[in-house]
């Protein structure tokens, strides 16, 4: 079987021991066989009872500590984690299964493999509801938004990102999104004027908990002109059980 990037792997199925370095990905596994993960990033936060040693972050995992933990297969991301982290874990004879996800279909299919063909645990419940929900056409235009992800400087969710693919499915347009304007470039989070943001052309300035944590004092202070909604960076960037929340709650 292979990965999402094409990496040849062969497992024992069923995985009886796992870790994880995405946090998605974490929750994804906890609400579908928690016993079966024995490790994961201190990022993973949800479940917000989940009792596993810590490995670290997604971008500094402590590969000597998951290589203690004689897990099954380690899962990762092609954007979370680092493809040095991954080469050394399998160099240590770490199984790595490595996820590819930039758009909602990317998220459902992916994770479908993983839990089936990788993991061999069949298709958990929440997926197959997750895969009926976004289903549902795109919503009718509900406005144009952007989606600040840091400042100082002003960093913007842009094109081919998971959470702009999201946001179009849900009917919003990403003012820096796959039609950026002659504003912004083509990077996939570029960074931006203020200006940029508070204008009359934006309807909407998402603020995220996440990765920069924007709150009530911190972050709607700098808008003059453009509304801001605080919302969870969960639910725009979370690939797992939380694309069923972010379908009934972004919508």
């Amino acid at each position: 079987m292979h990965d999402d990037l094409g990496h040849e792997l062969s497992l024992d199925r069923p995985v009886r021991r796992l870790v994880s370095l995405v946090p998605s990905l974490t929750e994804a596994v906890a609400a579908t066989r928690r016993e079966a993960l024995v490790g994961a990033t201190d990022w993973c936060t949800h479940p917000t009872d989940l009792d596993v040693p810590r490995v670290r972050g997604t971008k500094n995992p402590d590969r000597t500590a998951i290589e203690a933990l004689a897990p099954d297969l380690v899962i990762a991301n092609q954007e979370e984690n680092r493809e040095l982290d991954v080469r050394r874990l399998r160099e240590a004879g770490v199984p790595v299964w490595v996820t590819r996800i930039e758009t909602v279909d990317e998220a459902l299919t992916s994770m479908r493999r993983l839990f089936d063909e990788a993991l061999g645990w069949g298709v958990p419940d929440w997926l197959t509801e997750a895969e009926q929900a976004w289903s549902e056409p795109v919503a009718p235009h509900r406005g144009t938004v952007a989606v600040p992800i840091w400042r100082d400087p002003w960093m913007v969710v842009g094109p081919r990102t998971y959470t702009d693919d999201l946001l179009q499915r849900l009917g919003y347009r990403n003012a820096f999104g796959a039609d950026p304007g002659p504003t912004a470039d083509a990077d996939r989070y570029p960074k931006v004027e203020l200006a940029q943001l508070d204008t009359s052309e934006v309807d909407l300035v998402l603020l995220p908990d996440e990765p920069y944590v924007f709150t009530a004092e911190d972050g709607p202070e700098a808008f003059t002109t453009a509304p801001t909604r605080l919302v969870s960076g969960r639910l725009l960037t979370w690939y797992g059980p939380a694309m069923l929340e972010a379908r009934r709650t972004l919508a």
